[in-house]
């Protein structure tokens, strides 16, 4: 077996040759450079422009006003009142008038010395105020004592309410008065005052008077 294996043949190595080498990139730098080349002469491809379009509106025609027809006007007709008829009565009757008997105005008036005198309205007799009837002696009210001790004077106008049968039921001042003089004077008056009440056409009636009153310390 030793023997075998030192009888066979041999397979001789071969060594790289470098012009082939060389021969080998030769082919594919020029290679390369045709591709290059061939690139590089290619047409631009130009791209279309986009066109813009603009709309513009169209506008609307008037719309048309259409009047609705109109109803044609009514034609006038003659008119004429209806004539009346007025029956004749026959040749050789007798026409009797069948209207009522109305008296003239002249005929209810009268006239001369028989129509009515004109009646004047009756004179109302003017009204009559109130009349005093307290003698002097009960008019004066009694002083306020708490007035007495300060010796405080005053004069009051008082305006009464008389009523039909001559009492006075309402006493009020005109103008400012003191509380305790007024208080004073109304319980007297209320009290104490008669009238004759006030008249008009014989009737009473309610009214009014103004008095004036003095409180005096002197008298």
């Amino acid at each position: 077996m030793l023997d075998y294996t030192a009888r066979r043949p041999a397979v001789a190595k071969r060594g790289s040759s470098p012009n082939a080498m060389l021969a080998i990139i030769a082919v594919h730098v020029a290679a390369l450079a045709a591709l290059m080349s061939a690139k590089m002469d290619l047409p631009d491809i130009v791209l279309p422009v986009p066109t813009e379009v603009t709309f513009i509106p169209v506008p609307k025609p008037p719309r048309e006003r259409v009047e609705p027809p109109r109803a044609p006007a009514p034609t006038p007709h003659a008119w004429s009142a209806p004539q009346a008829i007025i029956p004749t009565p026959p040749e050789g009757s007798q026409i009797v008038d069948s209207s009522p008997n109305v008296p003239s105005p002249g005929d209810l008036v009268g006239s001369g010395p028989t129509a009515n005198p004109p009646v004047d309205p009756p004179r109302l007799a003017p009204p009559e105020a109130a009349q005093l009837l307290t003698a002097g002696t009960d008019l004066k009210p009694p002083y306020p004592r708490s007035k007495l001790l300060s010796e405080e004077q005053a004069v009051l106008r008082l305006r009464l309410t008389i009523d039909t049968g001559g009492r006075v039921v309402a006493v009020a001042p005109v103008a400012r008065a003191d509380p305790a003089f007024l208080d004073a004077a109304r319980r007297h008056i209320l009290a104490r005052w008669r009238y004759r009440p006030a008249s008009e056409n014989g009737h009473a009636i309610v009214s009014s008077a103004v008095v004036t009153l003095h409180f005096r310390l002197d008298g």
